[in-house]
């Protein structure tokens, strides 16, 4: 569903204004300038994001943990109050390292939420194929979506994002509906940890923007609108406000757009903002493209490279 919002939209701000209207909006500032500038009233439905990880990488100027988590702190505690009573936040996040020891940072992240009030209704794990391998530990390959509420009575559109059933002949063997199909006809909840090949069990496996990715840019850690697109679809309802503190290259804009709600997002690097910039409205014309959280994953047993094959002698 692409919905055109282009009508009231500013893609690209430098300075933050008290309450602005625009249904797309993207601040090229620090996003502490912005959400301090905005009225201390509920504005988002549904805050979804990424923050940097503090490895150093090209984006970012590496602290303490102490720091970094004062940082964080800092940006939560001005979220918090500006999310309407029945929004979500999801901080999507994986590990701290230094020195080959690993931190994880939800476990960082999850006493400042629930010291707001926030109540943690799943621990999403996102699992995905590729990245870097490691000798000395085991080789990363998931991250964590923290999924919040500010209250009991939230957005939960399950049927949004259903998935194919594991076994859907399967048939009742017993009681009133004995010999019936047991299972929703819509699909099955996709749980917590997700399996996007075919959007089983509980891990989410949708693949990580590397090498050919149909959406990389030069951003050396973006994820996948895919990820952003399920929790879009699932903790908000058309024409909702989406904020992205961490916007990057407009991940969640982009997923935010597609769907018919609204968006706005903050973005530091200049670099990143511009493009974003050019991806979102790219999105809203229906030209930017990206890869479907629906869409099965390649099976890898179909490829030639699965078997080895010796040289001759």
């Amino acid at each position: 569903m692409l919905q055109n919002r282009m009508t009231r939209t500013k893609l690209l701000r430098s300075k933050p204004r008290a309450m602005p209207n625009e249904d797309c909006l993207l601040w090229n500032l620090d996003v502490e300038q912005v959400i301090r500038a905005l009225p201390n009233q509920p504005i988002w439905d549904l805050v979804i994001t990424s923050p940097p990880y503090n490895l150093g990488k090209d984006y970012e100027t590496k602290a303490t943990l102490e720091n970094y988590t004062a940082w964080q702190t800092r940006i939560i505690e001005a979220l918090v109050p500006r999310l309407n009573a029945n929004a979500s936040v999801c901080w999507q996040v994986g590990n701290f390292v230094e020195n080959g020891h690993i931190a994880p940072l939800d476990y960082i992240f999850h006493p400042i939420f629930t010291r707001l009030g926030l109540k943690l209704r799943n621990r999403i794990i996102w699992r995905y194929g590729h990245g870097l391998h490691h000798r000395r530990r085991f080789s990363g390959r998931y991250e964590v979506v923290l999924w919040y509420t500010k209250s009991d009575d939230y957005v939960f559109n399950l049927d949004a994002v259903r998935v194919p059933p594991k076994y859907p002949g399967k048939k009742a063997y017993k009681g009133k509906n004995a010999g019936k199909f047991s299972g929703n006809p819509l699909g099955k909840n996709p749980e917590d940890v997700w399996d996007v090949a075919e959007a089983v069990e509980d891990v989410w496996n949708i693949p990580n923007v590397k090498a050919q990715h149909v959406e990389k840019t030069k951003h050396p850690c973006q994820f996948p609108v895919g990820l952003a697109e399920r929790l879009v679809l699932a903790l908000s309802n058309p024409g909702d406000l989406v904020f992205d503190p961490f916007a990057g290259v407009g991940t969640t804009g982009i997923a935010s757009m597609v769907h018919g709600r609204r968006f706005w997002g903050c973005e530091l690097d200049e670099r990143y903002a511009k493009l974003a910039k050019l991806r979102v409205a790219g999105a809203v014309s229906g030209k930017t493209r990206f890869r479907s959280h629906a869409r099965p994953l390649y099976d890898h047993m179909n490829s030639p490279l699965s078997v080895r094959i010796e040289d001759p002698a």
